[in-house]
């Protein structure tokens, strides 16, 4: 663990735009980077945030940068971004406005507008939370059924990827089958009759297949799903949406559903190799962005996310509030849920009381498996995510990282090829207030030590997701 003197500093340059590429260059590197670790870090930003000159209203709507850090086999650390080109970033250049919908910055000032982007492909195409493989092809994602390709070596942005149906609502984080050689997603279908739909992409196809249909009548909102060899479970939470009012609503997209807490929230346990709905399993209300796992034990599913008590988070993430110095506290608990595969009652358990979001394991190995260790960003002391967590599922104990005036974004793990779960390393990008300019920072993910350090010549606004893109061996 590493610690500063204390100084006065806050994050507010997370969320100032970035409205620079930058070209390929070495960066400065402190410490000793593995040797074995080669490839690039490419993360996705929002970090245009004032498009055609006045500011998103929501954190969520800043147009996507692709920020890549690469590693030589040697140890010398580069960097570049550049702007994704979406249409949505082509017609702020063109016309001084995004001119689609988007999360939570409705553009749509008119009925008919707002008609004309609920059903048409006028939804954004602004991939501005994750970054992931399909099948060949490196992709940036949203929430929209469009995601785009790119060059992670170049950051050149590609031809545009149909991920989901027209007007639906698709998740940004896709799990990946080694076993079938496919991704596997869902859509969210509104219409007269909504369903919630799983969708599988096989390598080299070039659009998704529906592998399962639930009906629902008023869509939750969700994030991400978990899924197994043979379970796949989506969390209908009680944040939930009308369809109608999507188009008629006269709000941005998020700001359509409501809170309904008696709900509670359902389970829906879908089988895989039928395509049909295996159980359902009740639990509290709670929202969630991120799963961290899930693997069967018994009879059960037993599945680990980042929970809220409810969807404040949405709220407190508009741009004026953050800007303003009102920052959320943004992570969630960790929490267990077991499953029964009989359905019925979920069974809550307790993994230590830790806080964490964005978080991250050993996926190759141990995606739908049983794990044992899970990191993330947390909030120790300060406004926002300070500190980096390594939690220890099998027994609740936890190391962390943390250094005064440093928020740290994601924790990407990549595997060296040891025999134990954690052997690898972890890759953050973290703002250095006092400095205004943000570092990327290698841990061994054994016990969070320090190995290297690499600064970026600017600070970099916070961004969701990233992954690792390896040298070919």
């Amino acid at each position: 663990m590493t610690t500063a003197s204390p100084v006065a500093t806050s994050p507010q340059s997370l969320f100032r735009s970035l409205d620079e590429e930058a070209t390929p260059r070495a960066l400065e590197v402190e410490g000793q980077v593995p040797g074995w670790l080669g490839g690039t870090l490419v993360r996705v930003t929002p970090a245009m945030l004032e498009p055609g000159g006045d500011p998103v209203r929501h954190f969520f709507d800043g147009l996507a940068m692709l920020n890549a850090f690469t590693l030589a086999p040697g140890g010398g650390v580069s960097y570049a971004s550049r702007f994704l080109q979406s249409q949505a970033y082509r017609n702020v250049l063109e016309h001084g406005e995004t001119r689609q919908a988007t999360f939570g910055s409705d553009p749509c000032r008119s009925i008919f507008r707002r008609v004309t982007s609920m059903f048409t492909q006028e939804l954004t195409d602004n991939c501005n939370v994750n970054v992931t493989r399909l099948g060949e092809r490196w992709v940036a994602l949203t929430e929209t059924p469009v995601a785009i390709e790119f060059d992670p070596e170049t950051l050149d942005s590609g031809e545009r990827v149909t991920w989901a149906g027209k007007r639906e609502h698709a998740t940004a984080h896709p799990e990946r089958d080694f076993r079938r050689h496919e991704t596997v997603g869902y859509g969210v279908h509104f219409a007269r009759r909504s369903a919630y739909r799983l969708l599988a992409t096989p390598d080299g196809a070039e659009a998704p297949l529906e592998t399962a249909r639930v009906p629902v009548r008023e869509p939750a909102y969700m994030h991400s799903f978990a899924m197994t060899d043979r379970y796949a479970v989506l969390i209908d939470q009680p944040l939930v949406v009308n369809p109608l009012r999507l188009a008629f609503g006269g709000k941005s997209f998020i700001e359509n559903y409501e809170w309904k807490p008696e709900r509670g929230t359902r389970f829906l346990v879908i089988d895989r190799e039928r395509g049909t709905l295996h159980a359902t399993v009740e639990a509290e209300a709670m929202f969630c962005f991120h799963t961290v796992n899930m693997f069967e034990d018994a009879g059960e599913l037993v599945l680990d996310l980042s929970a809220y008590d409810d969807p404040r988070i949405i709220r407190e993430l508009h741009l004026a509030e953050l800007r303003d110095g009102h920052y959320p506290s943004a992570t969630g608990e960790l929490r267990r849920y077991r499953l029964p595969l009989a359905g019925g009652s979920a069974r809550r358990e307790d993994l230590g009381g830790h806080r964490l979001e964005l978080p991250r394991i050993n996926y190759r190995a141990n995606g739908g498996r049983p794990y044992r260790y899970v990191y993330g960003a947390s909030q120790a002391q300060a406004d926002f995510l300070d500190s980096l967590i390594k939690v220890d599922v099998s027994d609740g104990t936890a190391v962390t990282w943390r250094e005064d005036g440093c928020y740290p974004g994601e924790p990407v793990f990549v595997a060296s090829g040891g025999p134990a779960e954690d052997d690898g390393v972890l890759l953050s990008v973290v703002l250095d207030a006092a400095a205004d300019a943000s570092f990327l920072l290698v841990l061994d993910a054994r016990d969070l030590t320090e190995l290297a350090r690499a600064r970026a010549p600017h600070a970099i606004p916070f961004g969701f997701h990233g992954d690792f893109a390896r040298e070919p061996a």
